[in-house]
């Protein structure tokens, strides 16, 4: 990504761009372009005390001030009560997130950059400053502020002894309480111990949010060196001792190298550069250092449904096979009576399984692994688990699941909302409940028969390869008799007992963009063009038409408003992968369709590279002007964007050695995969 030009930005435009640096392993650091934070979940060290889960927010930032010819110069940002304070904002020129975060200060002669880096697999930040462009000697002060709690908490002012211990004389420990944990930090310079309390620190975002968001945060001392032109120091913080040489030493070694298709073209493709290092970024490793997926930044964690949702974009259009693989495994383990884990608490407690299409999902995770890397031993082994599902699901199993009378796929439970769109009021009943048929459990329903008709097959069980091609059938027949809304040309949402809800929708793209459609071929047009007038916007397809009295364009204001608005009107940018899938099914896959298909994603692209620092985020408003909301870092939005960048727009589907494909892709191999810094 190109260095932003931040000289013309307003304090407010700088506030509302976030980057993101992340360790793999859970933790992270995040916050504004100048370093004020604007959450609660901001800091420089945010440490994963279990990986990948107990994130703590350690360091929260760190006040700089240049001393030149005696006069100071704050770099750092905060905002108070009534004030923001310091205004280092006022000298800060551009910001570069690749390939890692590193900010451009400049005064009268002189020029300091600074840059931060998480070292991979483990809870360390280091922080170093570059003085570029001077003709003599500086000063510069760092002042650190830990806040020392967990990432949905605040901390406030109180007495425990927090005094620094001095290990050496450049290296420091803040000693564990029964309520915050040991904390190391070392630098190359000189530490003057005088802790005291900055009160009153403002998150802006948390009040917008209808959270508190004043904290209290401690700082132990100040750091001082003196810079010569070109000199560069370090300041280095840490769960665990620090040995600072060996640390600067293997930050410096460290690049990020993400892996994008063999096929790409031979020209560099910046797109496709920053989904990679965009969705590397998800990718974790637990303290049993098994292979997992975050769900976003910086705020959510995992997430079943969203792991196998993303895992076609996260894992296998990158190349990273083994990791899939290891993935699918795990999840095969945790089956129970057909159901997948929808939840994995982060405080350790038992799995939930409230997702209804968690389980589908793996099925059709099983097909596109297997197309990916034609590795038949590893789908057999899985087709156990595919099957059992498959079973559970026929039978009837929790959630209320069963196949009905039609071969539809029925879900309910009472309080629980059992698909993607499972928003709430807090402490009430789902918004969008969806209980009954809805349409895209039925299209993932239809979908994973026919993998399974297909696997049965390929593994040498023909009987069963049979009656799961009948149960397919049946589901498609009785899909397109039940599901089609003559009136809207397009699908219902939900089919119940009652009757049949006709809300516009996006979850019906699933019904043309799977790799086994449900939806009969000479009705996809309609429900596109539907899609397109009703719901399609910039940045993502909403989650209900604007036309529609329930419809909630502005996702803002107070919990229950936000709760209100996440499925009644948000556009989402990961549903863009189902249309633009659904749109070459459609319109074919020539150069020209395919332009159109990129002018679809150019929006989240431009964002990418622009005011997402490197991420996209979760959602944006409905209406214009469309702004984000949601997590700044979704693993949605980037998987399904660059699994649909690379497949549809660069043509790069990998051959289906399953069978013939009749998905209206044009196949061709992947090759292995190459790494780009």
């Amino acid at each position: 990504m190109e260095a932003l030009d931040l000289s013309a930005l307003s304090l407010d435009a700088m506030l509302a761009r976030e980057w993101l640096a992340v360790n793999h392993v859970g933790g992270y650091a995040a916050s504004t372009l100048p370093g004020c934070n604007t959450r609660k979940y901001h800091g420089l060290l945010v440490a994963a005390m279990s990986p990948p889960v107990r994130r703590m927010v350690l360091l929260s930032r760190v006040e700089e001030t240049v001393f030149h010819d005696g006069w100071p110069h704050a770099l750092a940002c905060n905002e108070y009560p009534d004030a923001v304070h310091p205004q280092g904002h006022k000298l800060l020129r551009a910001f570069a997130n690749e390939p890692f975060p590193r900010w451009a200060y400049q005064g009268n002669e002189w020029t300091l950059e600074k840059q931060v880096r998480l070292l991979e697999g483990e809870n360390t930040v280091v922080l170093s400053y570059v003085l570029e462009g001077a003709r003599k000697p500086i000063e510069l002060e760092i002042r650190p502020l830990f806040a020392l709690r967990g990432i949905h908490e605040l901390m406030y002012q109180w007495n425990a002894p927090l005094t620094p211990e001095n290990i050496g004389q450049t290296h420091h420990r803040i000693r564990a309480t029964h309520a915050t944990p040991e904390v190391f930090f070392a630098h190359d310079g000189k530490f003057v111990g005088e802790g005291y309390w900055y009160l009153n620190s403002i998150y802006r975002r948390e009040q917008e949010r209808g959270y508190s968001g004043l904290e209290d945060l401690w700082s132990p001392g100040a750091v001082r060196f003196t810079l010569a032109p070109g000199q560069t120091v370090h300041f280095a913080c840490s769960t665990d001792p620090i040995d600072l040489s060996g640390v600067v030493e293997r930050a410096h070694k460290q690049y990020t190298v993400v892996n994008v298709p063999a096929l790409a073209p031979e020209k560099p493709d910046t797109a496709l550069e920053a989904l990679s290092r965009a969705a590397d970024q998800f990718l974790v490793t637990s303290r049993e250092g098994r292979s997992m997926l975050m769900s976003g930044y910086p705020w959510s964690a995992l997430n079943g449904r969203d792991t196998l949702l993303t895992l076609p974009g996260l894992l296998l259009v990158p190349g990273k096979l083994s990791v899939a693989r290891d993935v699918l495994e795990h999840f095969a383990t945790l089956v129970n009576r057909g159901l997948m884990p929808s939840e994995f608490p982060t405080d350790g407690s038992a799995l939930k399984y409230t997702g209804a299409d968690v389980s589908l999902w793996f099925v059709n995770a099983v097909r596109e692994y297997l197309a990916y890397s034609a590795d038949e031993k590893t789908a057999q082994k899985l087709f156990e688990t595919v099957d059992d599902i498959i079973t559970h699901y026929t039978k009837g199993t929790g959630l209320g699941i069963r196949v009905d009378a039609d071969g539809l796929l029925t879900t309910g439970a009472a309080g629980v909302p059992t698909t993607w769109m499972d928003a709430r009021i807090v402490g009430g009943e789902p918004i969008t409940p969806r209980n009954g048929r809805p349409v895209e459990l039925q299209a993932l329903w239809y979908n994973a028969l026919r993998i399974a008709a297909d696997l049965a097959k390929r593994f040498h069980h023909p009987v069963r390869s049979e009656e799961l091609f009948t149960l397919a059938n049946r589901a498609r027949f009785s899909f397109n008799r039940h599901f089609w809304n003559e009136d809207a040309r397009c699908c219902f949402d939900v089919v119940n007992d009652s009757g049949a809800d006709p809300a516009i929708r996006p979850n019906q793209l699933l019904a043309l963009s799977l790799h086994y459609p449900i939806l009969n071929p000479e009705r996809h047009p309609a429900v596109l063009t539907k899609v397109s007038e009703e719901l399609l916007t910039p940045f993502g397809v909403r989650t209900l038409s604007s036309r529609d009295p329930a419809y909630q364009g502005r996702y803002g204001g107070s919990v229950t408003a936000r709760d209100r608005a996440y499925h009644q009107g948000a556009a989402y940018p990961w549903l863009l992968g189902p249309f633009v899938s659904a749109f070459m099914r459609v319109y074919g896959r020539d150069a020209k369709t395919r332009q159109e298909a990129l002018a679809m994603l150019r929006p989240c692209l431009d964002h990418l590279t622009r005011e997402g620092c490197g991420q996209i985020h979760e959602l944006f408003d409905g209406d214009n002007p469309h702004y984000p909301g949601g997590l700044t870092a979704s693993a949605r939005s980037i998987a399904e964007i660059l699994r649909v960048y690379v497949e549809d727009i660069l043509d790069l589907a990998p051959v289906d050695t399953t069978r013939q494909i009749d998905n209206g892709r044009t196949p061709t191999n992947v090759g292995e995969p190459i790494k780009v810094k």
